[in-house]
């Protein structure tokens, strides 16, 4: 059957829900120094929005889903959307840092419930077989959140005011709120999974391993990445007028990759998962050999752009196969997990930064792409029912 028009209106609807919750997220890291000048707060207390925030994020992953999976997931979408959408507005108005604070973290906790539904939904939506594709469109829109937030934010700060930036995200996730309530159909959950058997799926090898290679293989293109416009800058010897602009492409091959990735996942699923980290690798080899040159850089930027592009959708797609029987639960693993991947593939690849300078960033890359080849190697066994799945899907 083919796809309806409405299940294209809610993936755009989806997909752009996702979008204005990482706008918010990722948009606070354009305003930082803005926000320590207007609240006379120093950077590292500015920082604070962000670390709790993500914070927040990590230890809603597991339990919000899992907590919310039996309501309604449209009155669970319009309550998320109204939820960011009143925290970003009242945050226009205050002038307390600590208010400010709370109104940002409080939000944070249901991040995850709306992305985790979005992916759930979104592969509800798909012919069987093809749910790669759909997820990967929403995974465009986290990319396209992740590209916009913070050059948007910033140049609204800086134009405009702080004020102008902080009401851009109220405005697009109320956007997205009129759009869920004027086009979203009622979708109470039809089969209500208890808690207990949502939990049980962490009886199985194959989730703890599947948890494992996410937080490897995040750590391995956001420990480096997190780093990257200081390594434009001090290694390849980048204008910073340069760096801004590579940034952006990256974040616009991370789209591309996305796209990709779904047809990749769809098509070549276990081959593209076990050539990851290797070619991950190669791009760091190659930085730490000498290939960290502009303009070659540049060309650089792009392919690794393109593989953290794919790298979203391998983490979602492998922990939501090893736990197909509670999709909620499993992509609230899947939000945590990339998270904490994100926060120790930053922690090393900094600690290679104290020891040995900034060119040397990209060791903390290899480790991790070294740590999820392992992982990922070792359970493709004859004996793993997740990977009977994956092969099936190639032939």
């Amino acid at each position: 059957m083919e796809q309806t028009v409405n299940s294209k209106i809610m993936l755009i609807i989806l997909a752009a829900g996702v979008f204005g919750i990482l706008n918010t997220e990722m948009g606070f890291i354009g305003i930082l120094p803005y926000i320590a000048e207007h609240y006379q707060v120093s950077i590292v207390q500015a920082g604070w929005l962000i670390s709790l925030f993500a914070l927040g994020v990590a230890a809603a992953g597991p339990t919000m889903p899992l907590f919310m999976s039996r309501f309604n997931r449209r009155n669970v979408m319009v309550f998320i959307l109204g939820l960011f959408t009143l925290c970003s507005a009242a945050a226009v108005f205050t002038d307390n840092f600590y208010v400010l604070l709370v109104l940002r973290v409080l939000p944070a906790f249901f991040h995850p419930v709306y992305c985790a539904m979005a992916f759930t939904v979104a592969a509800g939506l798909a012919r069987p077989g093809e749910e790669p594709r759909m997820v990967a469109k929403i995974n465009m829109g986290v990319a396209a959140g992740m590209v916009a937030g913070v050059p948007v934010s910033n140049f609204l700060a800086e134009e405009i005011s702080l004020a102008a930036s902080m009401a851009f995200f109220a405005i697009a996730t109320f956007t997205v709120l009129l759009a869920t309530l004027w086009y979203v159909p009622s979708m109470p959950v039809k089969e209500r999974l208890s808690y207990g058997s949502q939990l049980s799926v962490l009886k199985k090898p194959s989730v703890w391993t599947s948890i494992a290679a996410v937080i490897f293989l995040n750590g391995s293109i956001f420990g480096v990445f997190n780093y990257l416009a200081e390594y434009l800058g001090a290694v390849s010897g980048i204008a910073p007028t340069i760096i801004s602009i590579l940034l952006f492409v990256y974040g616009i091959c991370n789209i591309l990759g996305s796209l990709l990735a779904g047809n990749l996942l769809t098509v070549r699923p276990l081959s593209t998962v076990k050539a990851f980290p290797f070619a991950a690798a190669l791009i760091y080899l190659v930085m730490l050999s000498g290939g960290s040159a502009w303009p070659f850089m540049g060309a650089v930027v792009v392919f690794w752009g393109i593989l953290a592009g794919i790298n979203g959708n391998i983490n979602q797609y492998w922990i939501s196969r090893a736990a197909p029987e509670a999709p909620d639960f499993a992509n609230g693993l899947f939000l945590t997990a990339a998270n904490l991947g994100c926060v120790f593939g930053t922690t090393v690849s900094g600690k290679f930064i104290e020891a040995l300078g900034t060119s040397y960033v990209v060791l903390g890359g290899l480790v991790f792409c070294a740590a999820a080849a392992v992982i990922l190697w070792l359970q493709c066994s004859d004996k793993d029912t997740l990977i009977h799945g994956f092969i099936s899907a190639e032939q």
